[in-house]
């Protein structure tokens, strides 16, 4: 029997794939929201006649394109995470792509090394400091934050959320693995409570006064500032951009890939490089709250007043190989168990 959402999905599907024989289309499979995507979308269509359908998958996307197969009508799926992109790759759902746009576009360190996937904006891995109880200069690496002055004064979510298992796979890359999970180890010593909620609540427990230091997505200090309930939580504290010790500060990204059975490649590659395009990735970046990536591209006013940063230079997906052995040191240090 089917369920009311089976037929839903269905129907979806059905509906993307109609339209799509209609007319010279091109769909897309998003960790995003369309509203998000909507200016884009808009921006690309007048430029280039291609309609753009967008599907929001949040969830099951590699075991939806898994059990479609060369029937899935998907051309291109855009994500949020480094983790995601790596995962489709691994899944064998994406193919190379050849393009000498994509190339000049996206900077070597973000984007996959045998082309399956390419950058469209980053954002960084950050700490929210309490203007009134952390001290200009105070923290500046990575590696700052087992210091003792830290002891309870630290927050953050879960050490096995993707954004913290990035960062802690990053330190491995860099560090070796028993580095990093003594790193692990020094951080969780100096919690002021135990792992919960999401970053933006990191920053509500500073402005409570239950912490000094959160670990955060810069992103959030735009979307605090725009919520009139979050705002006071946003004002309370300040951005600091620490680095790992001799390299730049975490960046993660969002990205796009090329679909491997991608029944409108053309139009599928001719979105891809309008993505990665200068203007195009800083209205992306503009209405997310990250910064572009191509050369000679700039954030929007409000990020820019963040300050600047040095981004790490590693390519993400030797990142990308340490996420395993991140979470299993941090399941061994027993991170969310304060």
């Amino acid at each position: 029997m089917f369920s009311l959402k089976s037929f839903c999905q269905i129907s979806a599907l059905a509906l993307i794939t109609a339209t799509s024989a209609q007319a010279e289309d091109v769909n897309i499979y998003s960790y995003r929201q369309p509203d998000l995507l909507k200016p884009l979308t808009d921006a690309f269509t007048a430029q280039t006649g291609i309609n753009v359908n967008v599907a929001y998958i949040d969830k099951g996307l590699i075991e939806r394109m898994k059990a479609e197969g060369r029937r899935s009508p998907a051309d291109v799926v855009l994500t949020v995470d480094i983790a995601l992109l790596a995962a489709i790759v691994d899944a064998d759902l994406t193919q190379a792509v050849a393009s000498d746009t994509l190339a000049k576009n996206v900077p070597a360190q973000y984007r996959d090394p045998d082309n399956h996937w390419f950058g469209l904006s980053n954002r960084a891995r950050i700490a929210y400091a309490s203007k009134e109880r952390v001290a200009d200069g105070e923290l500046t690496t990575y590696e700052d934050l087992v210091d003792p002055k830290w002891r309870g004064r630290i927050c953050t979510r879960s050490g096995k959320h993707d954004y913290n298992i990035a960062l802690t796979a990053a330190m491995i890359a860099h560090s070796g693995e028993a580095a990093a999970k003594e790193w692990l180890a020094g951080i969780k010593e100096n919690l002021a409570r135990k792992p919960q909620g999401n970053d933006r609540a990191q920053v509500k427990a500073i402005w409570a006064g239950e912490c000094d230091i959160a670990i955060g997505n810069t992103y959030y200090m735009g979307q605090m500032l725009s919520d009139p309930e979050q705002k006071d939580w946003a004002e309370s504290v300040r951005i600091i951009f620490p680095e790992f010790d001799g390299h730049g500060s975490h960046v993660n990204i969002s990205g796009v890939a090329l679909a491997k059975h991608a029944p409108n490649p053309e139009a599928a590659l001719k979105l891809m490089e309008f993505l990665t395009s200068p203007a195009a990735q800083e209205i992306y970046a503009r209405a997310n709250f990250e910064y572009p990536i191509a050369e000679g591209t700039k954030p929007s006013d409000l990020v820019a007043s963040w300050g600047s940063f040095r981004a790490d230079e590693i390519n993400l997906m030797e990142v990308a190989k340490h996420r395993a052995a991140a979470l299993r040191i941090t399941e061994e240090v027993d991170f969310d168990n304060k």
